[in-house]
């Protein structure tokens, strides 16, 4: 009989997980976390949940690992917890994990650690990677991966459709990111690039499974928000804002940060695809005249 090792059973996982003592210094790091985070287990353990590498931040981007972390609570009172949260990337973006910790004992009872399971909350958003190569080159943005201005005018027109034949409503969201010209001009249009993926993959993943965001251009993303009430509407849009707000990247030791000014508006029955975004557009520049990183709904 082959005896396979604890270690082996752990390393092959489809979750993340990662093990801490009580400082919360991180003493285990397995690939799926690897896979998920991007970041690899020697740049990870020996260091301390508070040292800044997964920077789990909730929906209204509020900082975890400094103080409202369900790690160091199950730490202190020997609980479990499960919780949904977003995590720092790697290449910069947030995504969307649910966590459950779970304390260590050791043979006396005491809590001398905690291990935490983490993994995606996946939706349906990689629809578009799996067509053809004709339709990719024809409905998907080269850049993000995301789909262009041709498939945003193509899910509005069937959101509009289902509006009017069967009331189904429909919310759109422009965004704009903020300052991003300094952002080329002071590190490059590489890092441009860089800083326009982690905003298309922060937004994708703050979004349900029907929702749908799509690149227009440049650093402008419009966004069509499925069977959506006005305070969905906001509550999505907000958590947008926020979710990129807290995101980063890292280029030569610099952090590199970007904001967003968001217009959203609700679908009519008399839309076009040019009508609903040219609202949710103005909306968008109504924020930026407001100072920026901000939403106007209308």
């Amino acid at each position: 009989m082959t005896i396979i090792k604890p270690e082996l059973l752990l390393e092959s996982l489809p979750d993340g997980m990662y093990a801490t003592d009580r400082e919360r210094r991180i003493t285990y790091w397995n690939k799926a976390a690897e896979r998920i985070s991007g970041f690899s287990g020697t740049e990870v353990v020996g260091s301390r949940c508070s040292d800044g590498i997964l920077q789990h931040v909730d929906e209204l981007g509020q900082q975890l690992c400094l103080g409202r972390c369900p790690l160091a609570a199950t730490i202190e009172d020997g609980g479990t917890r499960e919780a949904h949260v977003y995590l720092h990337h790697k290449q910069g973006h947030r995504v969307p994990v649910t966590v459950r910790v779970s304390p260590v004992h050791d043979s006396k009872g005491a809590v001398i650690g905690a291990v935490e399971v983490f993994s995606e909350d996946n939706g349906i958003h990689d629809l578009l990677r799996n067509l053809s190569e004709a339709r990719r080159e024809a409905l998907v943005d080269e850049l993000t991966d995301l789909g262009n201005r041709k498939s945003c005018e193509l899910t509005l027109r069937s959101r509009i459709a289902r509006l009017a034949s069967h009331g189904v409503p429909f919310g759109v969201v422009f965004l704009d990111v903020d300052h991003f010209k300094f952002i080329n001009d002071a590190f490059g249009h590489q890092v441009g690039d860089h800083v326009l993926l982690m905003v298309a993959r922060t937004t994708e993943r703050s979004l349900r499974p029907r929702d749908v965001v799509t690149r227009r251009g440049g650093d402008e993303f419009v966004i069509v928000l499925d069977n959506a009430s006005p305070s969905t509407l906001e509550e999505i849009a907000e958590r947008m804002r926020t979710l990129i707000e807290q995101s980063f990247i890292t280029h030569e030791g610099t952090r590199v940060s970007v904001t967003a000014s968001l217009g959203a508006t609700m679908g009519v029955v008399d839309d076009t695809p040019d009508t609903a975004i040219a609202r949710a557009d103005a909306l968008m520049y109504e924020s930026k005249e407001s100072g920026r990183n901000r939403l106007t709904i209308g």
